[in-house]
């Protein structure tokens, strides 16, 4: 398995959410999860408002 950027895989995320219009089905549920481990995997952190 190839190593993605944690940019990548958010890239595919946001599409995800994008294509989903909000509601994921339950397959779509699953490859977010998946997507998510990745991410965090790629060193993806998550900004918070001050």
């Amino acid at each position: 398995m190839s190593t993605r950027s944690a940019a990548e895989v958010n890239a595919e995320i946001r599409d995800l959410w994008q294509r989903s219009g909000g509601s994921l089905t339950p397959q779509d549920e699953a490859a977010y999860q998946r997507l998510l481990v990745e991410w965090a995997a790629a060193g993806g952190s998550v900004r918070t408002a001050a």
